[in-house]
């Protein structure tokens, strides 16, 4: 392992074994819910990132959700969305997970929140939630930790380095995509795009603060022409000329600190906030361990598994666990289960390859599988985060005959 390897490696876990990384979810729930059509008996087993898009399928009135992250501090996150949820009234929620600040967030915390918490949940908080405790947008939630650093700094160099606010309200304002396309072209694009930007993109320190592994970094730099900081930027131009931004909350809440009404979430919207505290809280739970932990000591059958992008970083730094969590995928699943995950990289061929065992006879998960390569490249292209290099959709169908 070269010593690049092995700072990149201790300065990755260094970020995110210490905190809670993500503020908000960056995979595109619409897209989810075309792939996965969720219906009333489905169980479903999502990595919990920050517990948005766990909300999101909840919304469509699954049986269960299973909402899993080895990093307990995302599973607090998401606790603490759900007690909201239970214990505030629309416009408080709003404040904490919408525009991500009130000045008496302390407040509420004592006299609302923190009940509903699990011990670990509530002793996190009882440190952190001074976070929620800003007095305007530049002091958002959403705008601390290792993410949330990386967009404090984007926004400084859009507000005091090329100046150029006005503009970016243009773009969130433009009345048609015809009009937001040309914005960007002629006058965003080069204004944005300067060296130094590309520079900065292309730090591993940047990477790691944005959660991006080195497996991803290189499954990138190794099959896009221009590697990271071309991808970035052919990422936003697709945002910015063939996405419309009057609902992509994603970057509403990256270029301004937090959402607003019209661009959130639909746990953040007041329909959305309302179906959920009548009659779905109870259907979903957090589970703080690995996938193949969950599912090794879960008793039932799961219909569908959200994994998102962890398998770019165990496919390189812990390929066993990997095995093994498809193991127990093929063990818990139902009957044509299906999976979705992203990656950093253009293709996941290394799934292909992983050995499992059906009733003591050896397969591959390639011969396991069957994709929707249409359907995802169709979604693909319409996810509104767009920083991903693929999205997968696939029915695990059994033992081949």
């Amino acid at each position: 392992m070269s010593l690049r390897t092995r700072i990149n490696q201790w300065m990755f876990h260094r970020i995110h074994g210490r905190t809670l990384v993500f503020n908000d979810c960056r995979e595109d729930p619409r897209i989810d819910r075309i792939a996965l059509n969720i219906n009333a008996d489905d169980e479903i087993v999502v990595i919990t990132s920050a517990g948005c898009n766990a909300l999101d399928y909840l919304l469509c009135g699954p049986r269960r959700i299973y909402a899993v992250d080895i990093n307990p501090r995302q599973n607090w996150l998401f606790e603490l969305k759900i007690a909201g949820l239970r214990t505030l009234d629309f416009d408080t929620f709003f404040s904490f997970f919408g525009r991500g600040y009130l000045p008496d967030a302390e407040e509420h915390y004592r006299k609302s929140l923190r009940a509903q918490l699990s011990a670990p949940a509530a002793e996190y908080w009882d440190r952190q939630i001074r976070r929620f405790r800003g007095q305007k947008p530049s002091h958002s939630f959403y705008l601390t930790g290792p993410c949330g650093t990386f967009a404090r700094a984007i926004n400084a160099y859009i507000d005091y380095v090329i100046r150029k606010r006005a503009l970016v309200d243009r773009l969130f304002h433009a009345a048609t995509l015809e009009e937001q396309r040309s914005l960007y072209e002629n006058e965003a694009r080069d204004a944005f795009w300067k060296p130094m930007i590309r520079w900065l993109v292309s730090r591993d320190t940047t990477m790691a603060l944005l959660g991006v592994p080195l497996a991803q970094r290189r499954q990138l730099e190794k099959d896009y022409q221009g590697g990271v900081a071309q991808f970035i930027q052919d990422a936003m131009d697709a945002v910015f000329t063939e996405i419309p931004l009057r609902d992509n909350y994603f970057w509403r809440v990256y270029l301004y600190g937090s959402y607003s009404e019209t661009y959130c979430p639909e746990y953040l919207t007041r329909e959305g906030f309302e179906q959920l505290r009548l009659d779905r809280l109870d259907r979903v739970s957090t589970h703080s361990m690995a996938v193949h932990e969950f599912l090794e000591s879960h008793p039932g059958k799961i219909s569908k598994f959200v994994l998102l992008d962890h398998m770019d970083w165990l496919s390189t730094h812990a390929h066993p666990v990997l095995i093994r969590e498809w193991q127990s995928i093929v063990d818990t699943a139902e009957p044509n289960a299906q999976i979705l995950w992203r990656s950093g990289g253009l293709t996941t061929d290394f799934v292909e390859r992983l050995p499992v065992t059906i009733e003591g006879r050896s397969h591959t998960v390639g011969e396991l599988l069957d994709y929707q390569h249409e359907l995802a490249r169709e979604l693909h292209a319409k996810d509104r985060v767009h920083t991903y290099g693929s999205f997968t959709i696939a029915t695990l169908r059994g033992s081949p005959g």
